[in-house]
């Protein structure tokens, strides 16, 4: 199983100098990418979005900076927000990051959690689930073949021309991530992409039918189950014991989804709230490196993943605290986990 990180780059949306405070988090963020892959982490995925709190608007364009930085770990966007973005663009981007990595690079696409991107670009939100799956098309077109021909609804037709630079990998690797929809977890079965889960509430065990489902789907559609690879991308942090870890995260965690939730309309998070979602049923993986590995391996039994990312850069986390948090992963969980897993299974 591959282990890794995700971040959203998080920023002080109040900041008073918003330049400053972006090219603060762009040096620590890049930090961050380097020790993940000095202490063998597998993957480091980069979110888009286009908000005042969130500082990474153009993922490949930062990973391009960590793809000459690093040597051996994967590097993904988390996601790419396909359904505002163009496909041709996207697949050129992340091709030349490919190029620059020595074939590192990953796509992994979604509609987003945000929907400020739709208005941003000149999209309608009627065409939420068209643009999506329109341009997800697009761009599994534009992997399999470098001259294309392609017509649908939502631009103007491509004939017969060829997209450019084409990728180290062939083809370059595409997942898909959902929040938890059934319908985007059978369309990906059905299309044999990976598909990538974010949990970051509840019972994590309640989402493991939305695996069955995309495996039957596959499975119908006669995909060969290899291609049909799983990730859960969840929340937490990991610190030299229980307690600092969990001292440390609450405040950070409890400012980004208070301030969501009073978007959506969810109640207020508190300690008590946070301290029973880090307990073993829990969707938060926090905790010294022990009690972390223990909660990687017994949720690998129930979903079977290939891949597990977690998201320690979350709100105003201290950056030391992220590069202690990324240490012990690589030096202390990795191992634990790699150890309790066959090694078929580990991916060592």
């Amino acid at each position: 199983m591959e282990l890794g990180l995700y971040t959203f780059a998080d920023v002080d949306p109040n900041a008073a100098n918003k330049g400053a405070e972006a090219k603060r988090r762009l040096d620590d963020l890049l930090e961050e990418i380097q020790l993940a892959d000095e202490v063998g982490l597998d993957v480091f995925g980069l979110g888009e979005h286009h908000r005042p709190d969130y500082m990474a608007s153009s993922p490949a364009t930062i990973l391009a900076a960590a793809a000459v930085k690093t040597k051996n770990i994967r590097l993904s966007s988390a996601v790419t927000v396909l359904s505002s973005d163009d496909p041709v663009r996207v697949f050129q981007q992340y091709a030349t990051v490919d190029l620059l990595s020595n074939g590192r690079v990953e796509i992994m696409a979604g509609r987003g959690s945000f929907i400020e991107s739709f208005p941003l670009f000149g999209y309608d939100l009627e065409d939420y689930d068209l643009l999506f799956a329109e341009k997800l098309q697009l761009l599994m077109e534009i992997r399999e073949n470098e001259v294309v021909t392609w017509e649908g609804e939502t631009r103007k037709p491509i004939a017969g021309r060829g997209v450019y630079p084409r990728p180290l990998q062939d083809p370059l690797p595409l997942w898909i991530a959902i929040g938890g929809t059934p319908q985007s977890a059978a369309r990906a079965g059905y299309l044999g992409l990976p598909l990538a889960l974010a949990i970051i509430g509840g019972e994590p065990h309640r989402f493991a039918p939305l695996f069955d489902l995309y495996r039957e789907s596959g499975a119908k559609a006669g995909v060969d189950q290899k291609a049909l690879k799983t990730s859960i991308n969840v929340h937490g942090f990991i610190h030299d014991t229980n307690e600092s870890a969990a001292d440390i995260f609450y405040e950070p965690q409890a400012t980004v989804m208070n301030r969501i939730g009073r978007e959506r309309g969810w109640g207020p998070t508190n300690r008590a709230h946070f301290d029973a979602s880090r307990g073993a049923r829990g969707a938060l993986f926090v905790g010294d490196p022990e009690t972390v590995a223990e909660k990687i391996v017994a949720n690998h039994k129930i979903f079977r993943n290939d891949r597990f990312l977690l998201q320690m850069a979350i709100g105003p986390m201290p950056h030391r605290d992220i590069m202690r948090g990324i240490e012990l992963y690589g030096t202390k969980v990795a191992p634990l986990v790699r150890k309790a897993l066959t090694p078929s299974e580990a991916g060592a």
